[in-house]
């Protein structure tokens, strides 16, 4: 291709980062499906409530610091020692408290003991989620190739160990448990990638000034990021406790599908955003001008791509779960196109970062919480888990886009979006000319 060498970076990190998340998202479709077969829908509905219970608090053990890690390492590289160190530390002593509020909150308000002991067990992940700030710092350096090969590397052995377990006839707890060694298995992997590449961890340095300066700025992204998390999950807690777990299982595998395209918004902003950093610094209107093209390009691949699987759900569904979980085919069908809300508010949340405007964010994100309960408690009475995919749908708009029109500091967000819609369409095949810097 003829590519200067910065050039040639940032397109191998797109081609690692894309083989990264097809490969870990392919691999664990494909021994889900085999795991959902096995256990049932009304069994895997019960796995995918203690995952969704456990992930509603893991914004608070994160303190939705990652996407401003990212940017000061990108800023300042040459600190990055004090500000992975302060970030760690920061995160471990998040987790802990937030496994305790985990194990009170389960005591209190679930019935069944084994629910309870399910969801305390796999919030043990949240220590060994900590370990995300190595994979910060290397997307910081736009450098995926070394965390996609760790990430690749767990999803095979994890794979492996669900096989075994399929093949043993294990019960439920232990195909929860191997879930939880997943997460152990990605921060060892991230521990020997920073080893080999960047240096020893022992260089991490915990500054107290720099920590009340990552919690200052992190906190508006904290609470916007809990309110997201809620509506993101929320509706599997909901339907988990209005309907039945059977039902639950079927929207989840409709919600696996969902998945796989919602990576797109997440691959592109991973190795774009630095880049974006960078021309922000030196030369706005350019800036402005690649901000535009990457929310057109990232919006309108997830249009299609919702409408090739909603013409193709009914089969994709009957080829991989089996007959038996055909009940969420309308529900994928609807629930595909929560990934355009998605994308318009991935993208502009990265603005929002970028421009350093994250203090409004949260007024987004709780009304669009709101919105989420509001509709989920008014449409699942009425339509079971297909109201529940068109509250979804409602509020991922609601909160990427038309909340907008109530912050007079995103109206520029608003505009970016509204062109990405209706003329994005036109940027489809500039992708080499987004990553040109």
């Amino acid at each position: 291709m003829n590519l200067s060498p910065t050039k040639e970076k940032v397109v191998r990190n797109v081609v690692w980062a894309v083989t990264g998340k097809v490969v870990t998202l392919l691999g664990g479709l494909l021994v889900g499906i085999f795991v959902a077969r096995y256990l049932g829908p009304e069994q895997y509905g019960l796995m995918s409530y203690v995952m969704s219970y456990v992930a509603l608090f893991q914004v608070l053990a994160s303190f939705g610091m990652d996407q401003i890690e990212i940017r000061e390492e990108s800023k300042t590289p040459e600190d990055k020692d004090k500000i992975i160190g302060t970030a760690f530390g920061l995160k471990l002593v998040f987790a802990v408290v937030t496994m305790g509020l985990i194990a009170l909150t389960t005591w209190l308000f679930e019935a069944d003991s084994f629910t309870k002991w399910m969801i305390i067990l796999y919030s043990i992940s949240m220590i060994m989620n900590s370990f995300g700030v190595i994979r910060n710092y290397f997307t910081s350096l736009v450098w995926n190739e070394y965390i996609v090969k760790t990430e690749i590397s767990r999803t095979l052995i994890g794979a492996g160990i669900k096989v075994v377990l399929l093949l043993l006839h294990a019960p439920l707890v232990w195909f929860i448990a191997a879930t939880l060694f997943d997460t152990m298995l990605i921060a060892g992997g991230y521990l020997v990638a920073y080893r080999s590449k960047i240096g020893s961890v022992k260089k991490w340095e915990f500054d107290k000034e720099r920590a009340k300066y990552l919690i200052r700025e992190s906190f508006p992204l904290a609470v916007s990021l809990s309110a997201v998390l809620i509506y993101h999950r929320i509706d599997h807690i909901m339907l988990g406790k209005m309907l039945t777990n059977t039902e639950l299982g079927y929207y989840s595998v409709a919600s696996k599908f969902v998945e796989i395209i919602m990576f797109v918004p997440t691959i592109l902003a991973q190795t774009i955003v630095p880049i974006l950093v960078r021309i922000h610094k030196e030369n706005f209107t350019e800036y402005r001008n690649k901000t535009q093209l990457f929310v057109n390009i990232t919006v309108w691949i997830c249009i299609i791509l919702s409408v090739l699987i909603a013409i193709c759900s009914h089969w994709l569904i009957l080829l991989t779960y089996g007959k038996m979980y055909l009940p969420a085919t309308l529900a994928l069908q609807v629930l595909v196109f929560k990934t355009v809300g998605d994308a318009l508010s991935a993208t502009a949340g990265n603005m929002i970062i970028i421009e350093k405007i994250q203090k409004y964010a949260w007024i987004r994100s709780v009304t669009a919480c709101l919105v989420c309960v509001g509709l989920n408690l008014l449409f699942i009475p009425r339509w079971g888990i297909i109201g529940t995919a068109i509250a979804s749908i409602l509020t991922y708009l609601y909160a990427g886009t038309f909340s907008n029109i109530f912050i007079p500091q995103y109206w520029f967000v608003l505009r970016t979006q509204l062109k990405a819609l209706f003329f994005g369409w036109k940027d489809l095949f500039k992708l080499k000319q987004l990553l040109q810097s």
